[in-house]
């Protein structure tokens, strides 16, 4: 395989393969990234509008009658997709190396943290400073209370809630409660509480 036939760095990393991070075009890319969230972090809560549009500017989509407060944190950004009506509260870290997906209706705590990232665990590989990613998607109508933690790979189904400093290893699926850590169901939403 010839050199021009190798993918990018951007593009390995995009298609979740092995990828190096300090890429000339990714580090430019989160540079870019740091500096829109430094504006959106100093934005005024008396100029909603302001910080809308520094918002949109930062991230993928962002839907209508969205309020994510500051302080945020985010890798690119523009791999973050915000649904209509979502809210997400102080000091989220969206670290969105594989796309962030947060559907609509979402509610957030303080704190949360959707960690896409992942790192090989062959030394060798980690020390040459290799990584990869897998996407997170948080469906329509679910709750994450405060410094619930998501782990690359996730997906969590409409409804469901996770209950604060949970961390999610595995998928969860609809319409349920989870807590702990390893998060875990303990209970369908609609059924008695034990």
């Amino acid at each position: 395989m010839s050199d021009n036939a190798r993918p990018s760095q951007k593009e390995a990393m995009l298609s979740g393969e092995l990828y190096l991070a300090d890429d000339p075009e990714l580090a430019a890319e989160a540079l870019h990234a740091a500096v829109l969230s430094e504006r959106y972090n100093a934005t005024s809560a008396a100029d909603p509008e302001a910080r809308r549009a520094v918002l949109a500017e930062l991230l993928g989509d962002v839907g209508e009658d969205v309020e994510v407060r500051p302080p945020l944190r985010v890798d690119y950004g523009y791999q973050t997709t915000i649904g209509p009506r979502t809210f997400i509260n102080f000091g989220a870290v969206l670290l969105d190396v594989a796309r962030i997906t947060i559907g609509a209706d979402v509610q957030m705590g303080p704190n949360i943290q959707l960690l896409t990232p992942t790192h090989p665990v062959d030394p060798e590989q980690r020390r040459a400073k290799w990584e990869a990613a897998e996407p997170i998607t948080i469906g329509d109508n679910v709750w994450l209370g405060g410094g619930v933690i998501v782990c690359p790979g996730v997906t969590i189904g409409e409804n469901t809630v996770v209950g604060a400093g949970a961390v999610v290893t595995k998928d969860l699926p609809a319409n349920v409660v989870a807590v702990g850590n390893p998060a875990r169901v303990i209970r369908t939403i609609g059924e008695p509480e034990a």
